[in-house]
């Protein structure tokens, strides 16, 4: 009677979390399929690299027999370039290896493509035939070069998303100073987060508390304010700032007007207008999280405070700001975070020194059809992104268990 009692209350416990999980199940597959799967094809394209092997495949397979790699390789492998050559030329793919091969050499479009017009129908000795043709094909970086792309997997275009590449001979080498930009683009993205960061948490910590403070009939009109610029697109947000901020915008002609300053500011097309048109936009992200915690905090907290003694100063630092902690966490997170992927704010209002890592990986999808550049760049932000939050998590953490 125990047994059968045991095992019915455990179908029973089984359909109610079949029950439980089918509802979810529906949810589960949309993140599945919007989320997950294309991170993990960004992720594997970042790796994945067959575009000259499809095109190129006799080439590309004989490159195991190079082994002196201070020089260039046998006869063997020359054969191997020229019978592609001549396949690529007729099926019309020599744009396609040419391409490739230009990401990592500068000039192999041209090398590539003189080299398919001067080929002749046949030869005994393709190696003397191809350098003549064009002497670069003696140099090692070249064979490196095609030696990368072989495929299926590479390390190419994440070594270069780190400013990095290999020699000849496979050895780890920092990139040509002329091409070491990507560590730049990230720092610079990350500042540029940090500071959107803090100047809405400045902004934002303020506005939150008198929403929080206030009564409702007055505190509900303020926050239509908050979410208005949900309601207007980004586009035009920006465009607005734009109009702003220029020398003859309101901005600086109300400045010149009350005689603060003599000559208008620049305030567009730098750093500067970046920072103040991305706090703008982002600013609801923070102000949302906060005011939701700070409304659940009970003001008897704070009369106790001040009954036992404590100054109002002393009551709202040591009282009031560490239960607004969560709050804080929560929309700084979400608001740096959102800052690491804009596209369209820098684009609009910053100057070239102010392109963020999206502007690059825009380029390499729309411009330059670089996916796996794209796909290298936007795995090391998601990369250094997550291990900034395991940090920052851990040390907010940590200071909220010491304050608790």
């Amino acid at each position: 009677m125990t047994t059968s009692l045991k095992t019915r209350l455990r179908r029973a416990e089984r359909r109610r979390q079949l029950g439980a999980f089918g509802l979810i199940a529906p949810l589960l597959l949309f993140l599945a399929i919007t989320f997950v799967v294309p991170i993990a094809d960004m992720m594997r394209r970042a790796v994945h690299d067959t575009e000259l092997s499809a095109v190129w495949p006799r080439v590309t397979s004989a490159m195991v027999t190079w082994s002196d790699r201070s020089r260039a390789p046998e006869e063997l492998v020359f054969a191997a370039l020229a019978a592609d050559l001549r396949d690529s030329q007729k099926a019309k793919t020599l744009a396609t290896a040419a391409r490739r091969l230009n990401y990592d050499y500068n000039g192999a479009r041209s090398l590539v493509f003189s080299t398919a017009r001067a080929l002749p129908a046949s030869a005994t000795a393709w190696t003397e035939v191809i350098v003549k043709a064009d002497p670069r094909w003696q140099d090692p970086e070249v064979w490196a070069a095609i030696d990368r792309a072989s495929g299926p997997l590479t390390s190419f275009f994440l070594l270069q998303a780190l400013d990095l590449e290999r020699d000849p001979q496979g050895a780890l080498r920092a990139a040509p100073a002329n091409e070491s930009i990507y560590l730049n683009v990230l720092g610079r993205t990350f500042s540029v987060a940090f500071s959107v960061t803090v100047m809405c948490l400045l902004l934002g910590f303020p506005v939150a508390y008198l929403l929080a403070v206030l009564p409702d009939r007055h505190a509900y009109p303020l926050m239509i304010l908050v979410m208005l610029p949900f309601w207007t697109s980004l586009l035009v947000r920006t465009a607005a700032w734009v109009v702003l901020l220029q020398d003859k915008g309101l901005v600086n002609e109300a400045l010149l007007t009350l005689g603060v300053i003599d000559e208008p500011l620049r305030l567009i097309f730098n750093r500067v207008g970046v920072v103040i048109a991305m706090t703008h936009v982002l600013l609801p992200f923070l102000i949302l999280p906060l005011y939701s915690v700070m409304k659940g905090i009970k003001p008897v907290y704070m009369r106790a405070a001040l009954s036992l003694g404590a100054r109002p100063t002393v009551a709202f630092l040591k009282v009031y700001i560490p239960q607004t902690l969560p709050g804080v966490a929560a929309g700084t997170l979400l608001t740096f975070i959102l800052a690491l992927g804009y596209y369209i704010t820098p684009a609009l209002v910053g100057g070239a020194s102010d392109q963020m890592i999206s502007h690059f990986i825009a380029f390499y999808t729309s411009d330059t059809v670089n996916w796996g550049m794209a796909a290298a760049l936007g795995s090391v932000l998601l990369v250094a992104t997550l291990i900034l939050y395991s940090v920052y998590t851990r040390l907010v953490g940590g200071t909220q268990m010491k304050n608790g």
